[in-house]
């Protein structure tokens, strides 16, 4: 995880937003670092593994909330296009926020429903939205020809996964890897990433 002044920065900032509006809850502040940002960096994991650059390419984040991983990536990757894409507009106005006061310019949010958008992205990414098989009929017509979605998910992943697949596929998609790791807890927090490629 590189810039670790940008996250500091970036996790005060967020907890002055979150006193306003509770974008997370009180309890879950002091994994703030652990639960969301780590766990929103761990699309390191994916560019890391399939060697995919993300220079220059377009991302949504489908259900973003208070900003994850649509922020945390944005900071790490400033060549990376991103729309955080949510229905709730007081949580966008706090990414919003954020994003000005850091000078985040590789960011814009889109206050809409997914079945709403028309644009195509090279990435879509979703974490704690809803079961695989339903964010993947939003997520899964929204991609580009040989873009890839990355579905952040918890150890219950092959649940998930057994539903979801033959949906998957009449969408078009193809489930290419699952990539565990993780997070940094003293108890043991296994996390995965579905990663979908759109045939």
């Amino acid at each position: 995880m590189n810039n670790k002044q940008n996250y500091e920065q970036y996790m005060t900032r967020f907890l002055e937003e979150n006193a306003k509006i509770n974008l997370i809850s009180k309890n879950e502040e002091k994994f703030l670092w652990e639960k969301h940002v780590y766990d929103s960096l761990s699309l390191e994991l994916f560019f890391d593994k399939t060697g995919v650059k993300p220079d220059a390419k377009t991302l949504l984040d489908i259900g973003t909330g208070g900003g994850f991983p649509a922020v945390p990536v944005a900071i790490k990757y400033p060549t990376l296009k991103i729309t955080a894409l949510d229905s709730i507009r007081k949580k966008l106005t706090a990414i919003d926020n954020i994003s000005r006061d850091m000078g985040i310019s590789n960011i814009k949010t889109l206050c809409e429903r997914a079945e709403n958008v028309t644009e195509k992205y090279d990435f879509i990414t979703s974490r704690a939205v809803a079961t695989l098989d339903k964010i993947s009929t939003y997520a899964l017509p929204l991609l580009k020809k040989g873009g890839y979605f990355i579905a952040y998910k918890s150890k219950k992943v092959q649940e998930e996964i057994d539903a979801a697949k033959s949906h998957i596929k009449r969408l078009g998609g193809e489930i290419v890897d699952i990539i565990e790791y993780h997070l940094p807890l003293e108890e043991v927090y296994e996390r995965n990433l579905v990663i979908i490629k759109k045939k």
